[in-house]
């Protein structure tokens, strides 16, 4: 199966709470919402019939308890399959592969930069959480703008409750949106490689996790193109099971050897 429509479906599964739309019935607060989806899906979209486990961990965290369920739900699927969640289900990344495909003027992501997305995970999720006792990344998150705020305020189903609380932060968010935008229609993931927090946990079991990527070093010819065709940037060749590989398999696909394969 394409790996889009795998994308599709998983933002569907996560988001199809249309009564809140077409019926003016507000946000879902069905028993589904105590579980998180192992992606981005803000708990305020909505169309959001799950939770955000980042959402989750700071709710925890601002309450000074240490979220257990999440980590272990996290850490389950990391071990399993390290970051294929970020290549094959989070709708974000869709987004980002939609997006970088407009002729615009695009950059290469410096590989140091790549290492700020633990400083949101430690600084904002972690940290910030911790001693504000406030969710500090969802305040600045792109993808509850993109989800939620924006679209909220756009629709507007509860009879204009939220205009007048419309403030200087929301102009912020949007303001941290538009520049989100800008970076990912001109970079590759970039918000995958710099700034994502969930993509930072999930990169802490790429080298461990049960699926790994390998390198038939008899049949490379080291000819690079696994790097150009990345959307992360890695010389596959070299570290196959890099920090920031997200295991979509272009790679895979598109070896003209046919050298680099999937193992266990």
């Amino acid at each position: 199966m394409r790996r889009w429509i795998i994308q599709t479906i998983a933002f569907f599964a996560g988001n199809h709470y249309f009564q809140s739309i077409i019926r003016n019935e507000g946000f879902y607060q069905g028993p589904l919402k105590r579980f998180c989806f192992p992606y981005f899906t803000c708990y305020s979209c909505p169309l959001a019939v799950a939770s955000c486990p980042l959402g989750s961990i700071q709710h925890f965290l601002s309450l000074q308890l240490i979220p257990f369920y999440v980590i272990g739900f996290l850490g389950l699927i990391g071990v399993f399959i390290g970051r294929m969640v970020c290549g094959y289900l989070c709708p974000i990344g869709f987004l980002q592969d939609i997006l970088y495909r407009i002729k615009s003027f695009k950059f290469k992501i410096p590989n140091w930069l790549a290492n700020l997305k633990y400083v949101f995970l430690f600084g904002l999720v972690v940290i910030g959480a911790y001693l504000t006792a406030e969710p500090a990344f969802c305040k600045i998150c792109p993808v509850g703008s993109t989800q939620a705020g924006i679209p909220l305020v756009l629709w507007d189903p509860f009879q204009s409750s939220l205009r007048p609380l419309i403030g200087w932060h929301y102009y912020f968010k949007v303001s941290i949106f538009a520049l989100f935008l800008l970076l990912i229609i001109s970079s590759r993931r970039f918000f995958c490689r710099v700034m994502c927090p969930l993509g930072a946990i999930y990169s802490l079991f790429n080298r461990f996790s049960i699926l790994q990527l390998r390198v038939n070093k008899d049949k490379c010819i080291e000819c690079n193109s696994c790097e150009l065709l990345c959307p992360m940037g890695i010389k596959v060749y070299q570290q196959p099971n890099q920090a920031d590989c997200i295991r979509c398999f272009e790679c895979v696909k598109k070896c003209p050897t046919k050298a680099v394969y999937v193992g266990w």
